[in-house]
C-alpha cells in the first residue's frame, strides 16, 4: 500500500528543507566573513599611504583598464604582483620604479594601447606604489594564477 503525502507533510519538509538550507548558507556566510576579516587581508599594515594608494586607484579608474586580484578589465596588465615582476624590493624602490615606468609610458600613438598621464603628485606616486606593494600581502589563495618572473 502506498501513502500519498498530504498538505500538511509536504509543507513540513518544504520548511524544513528551506530551514536547513538557510542555516547552512548563515554558516557558511560567517566562515566566509572571519576568513576575510582574520585570515586574507593585512589589515596590520595598512597605513595612510597605502589608503592613499587605494584612493588614487580609485580615483583614476585604473581597475577600467587594469586587474587586481582578477576583479577588473583586462585591457592592461594584472597589477597584483607587478612590484614583484619588477623586482622590486622595498618602497622607495617601489616608488622610483613606478613613477619612471608611468612616465615613460608613450601617448599620442593611434591604434595603440596607451596609459593616460594622470599628473600623479610625488606622494600620490608613493602611495600607489605602496598600495601596490600592500596588496601582494594578500592570502589571494593563489589567485589569480599570475607568476612573477
Amino acid at each position: 500500500m502506498r501513502e500519498v503525502m498530504t498538505k500538511s507533510m509536504a509543507r513540513n519538509i518544504f520548511y524544513g528543507g528551506s530551514l536547513f538550507f538557510i542555516l547552512i548558507f548563515l554558516a557558511l556566510s560567517a566562515h566566509s566573513h572571519r576568513y576575510i576579516v582574520t585570515t586574507s587581508t593585512n589589515e596590520a599594515t595598512l597605513t595612510d599611504s597605502v589608503r592613499l594608494g587605494k584612493h588614487v586607484w580609485e580615483k583614476h579608474a585604473c581597475i577600467n583598464c587594469h586587474t587586481l586580484l582578477g576583479e577588473g578589465a583586462y585591457f592592461a596588465p594584472e597589477l597584483v604582483n607587478v612590484m614583484d615582476r619588477w623586482g622590486v624590493e622595498d618602497a622607495e624602490e617601489g616608488y622610483e620604479t613606478l613613477r619612471n615606468w608611468m612616465e615613460a609610458m608613450p601617448t599620442g600613438i593611434e591604434g595603440r594601447r596607451q596609459m593616460p598621464s594622470f599628473d600623479l603628485t610625488e606622494e600620490e606616486y608613493r602611495g600607489l606604489a605602496d598600495f601596490l606593494l600592500w596588496s601582494q600581502t594578500i592570502d589571494a589563495q593563489d589567485w589569480p594564477p599570475n607568476e612573477a618572473g
